[in-house]
C-alpha cells in the first residue's frame, strides 16, 4: 500500500505544478486557460531538445554534480519554453479579446483554437508518437520505506517541485509583482487607477503559470517521453486538482494536487485496477463541484494573504 501512497504523492506534486497555471490565470481573469496542456507540452519538448543535444546518446551522467546541473538547467529551459508558449497564448488569444470587451465564450473558443493549433503544429513537426527522452540520471531505487520504493526520479521530483512551489509562493505573496497580481485579481479597474500596469501584470501571471507548467513537462518528458498530446491527461488531472484545492488560490492548487494524487492512487491497492485512477479523479471533481464548489481553501487569489 505504501508504494501506491508514495506514487500518489510524487505524481500529485506534478499535478500541483500544472494546476498553478490554471489557478493563477483564473484568479486574475476568472477564465480557464484551456490551452494550458499545450504549455506543458511545449515545456516537455524544450527539455527533450536540451537533453538530446547535450547528453544525446552518451552515457547517463555518473557525477552527482553533473546530474544536478542537467536537471536544474533542464527545468529552467523547459520552464522558459512553457513561459514563451503561455505569453504567446496571452498575447494573441486573450489580449485582443480583452481590448474589445469580448464575452467569456469568445475567450473559451479562442483558447481551444490556440490549443488545437499548437497540438497539430507539434504533431506535424515532431510526429504523433511518443519519443524517448535522454536521461539526466540513473533511475534506481534509493530507499525502501515500509515496503514502498523511493527512486531517484522521486527524489528529483520532490526537491525540484518543493523548490518551485516555495519560490512561486514567495513571489505571489512577498514580491512587488505578486502584490500587483493580487491587486488585479481583487479589482482590475481599481488596480489600474492606482497605477498598476494591467496588461503587464496579466502577462506576468501567464508567464509564472507557464514556467510551472513547462517545468512539469520536463519531469513528464524524462519519465515517459514526449509527444504532441503528452499534456492532455496531466492537464485534466491538474484542473481537477485546482478545483479541489480552490481554483484561484495558489496554496490551494499546491495542496489539491497532492491530495488528488493520493486519492487517485491509494485505492488501487485494494481495487487492483489501474484504469480506475481516471474514474476516481473525475468522481472527485464531480463531488467537489456538488458539495464544495469553492474547493478546500476556496478563496480568490486577490483575497488571500
Amino acid at each position: 500500500m505504501f508504494n501506491f501512497l508514495l506514487q500518489g504523492i510524487f505524481t500529485g506534486l506534478i499535478f500541483s505544478l500544472v494546476a498553478l497555471g490554471y489557478t493563477l490565470v483564473y484568479g486574475v481573469l476568472r477564465l480557464i486557460n484551456f490551452a494550458h496542456s499545450e504549455v506543458l507540452m511545449t515545456g516537455g519538448f524544450s527539455g527533450y531538445f536540451f537533453l538530446h543535444y547535450t547528453i544525446g546518446i552518451h552515457p547517463v551522467p555518473s557525477s552527482l554534480w553533473a546530474t544536478i546541473f542537467y536537471v536544474v538547467l533542464g527545468v529552467i529551459i523547459s520552464g522558459a519554453g512553457g513561459t514563451l508558449a503561455a505569453l504567446l497564448i496571452e498575447r494573441f488569444a486573450y489580449r485582443p479579446l480583452r481590448r474589445r470587451n469580448a464575452p467569456k465564450l469568445a475567450y473559451l473558443i479562442s483558447a481551444i483554437g490556440a490549443s488545437y493549433f499548437l497540438l497539430n503544429l507539434f504533431g506535424k513537426e515532431f510526429g504523433r508518437y511518443p519519443v524517448a527522452t535522454s536521461q539526466p540520471f540513473s533511475n534506481h531505487v534509493v530507499a525502501t520505506i515500509w515496503g514502498g520504493q523511493i527512486t531517484m526520479y522521486d527524489i528529483v521530483i520532490l526537491f525540484a517541485t518543493l523548490a518551485l512551489l516555495f519560490s512561486l509562493d514567495r513571489i505571489v505573496y512577498r514580491s512587488k509583482m505578486g502584490r500587483a497580481i493580487r491587486a488585479v485579481a481583487s479589482d482590475m479597474e481599481t488596480a489600474s487607477l492606482m497605477g498598476v500596469n494591467v496588461n503587464r501584470t496579466i502577462a506576468s501571471t501567464f508567464a509564472l503559470g507557464g514556467f510551472m507548467g513547462g517545468a512539469a513537462g520536463f519531469f513528464l518528458a524524462i519519465n515517459q517521453g514526449v509527444s504532441n498530446n503528452m499534456g492532455f491527461k496531466p492537464a485534466l488531472f491538474a484542473f481537477t486538482a485546482a478545483v479541489l484545492g480552490g481554483i484561484g488560490n495558489v496554496r490551494g492548487a499546491m495542496v489539491g494536487g497532492v491530495i488528488l494524487g493520493i486519492v487517485m492512487f491509494t485505492p488501487i491497492y485494494w481495487l487492483g485496477q489501474p484504469w480506475l485512477e481516471e474514474v476516481i479523479a473525475f468522481s472527485v471533481l464531480v463531488l467537489i463541484l456538488l458539495f464544495r464548489p469553492t474547493g478546500i481553501l476556496g478563496e480568490r487569489l486577490g483575497r488571500t494573504a
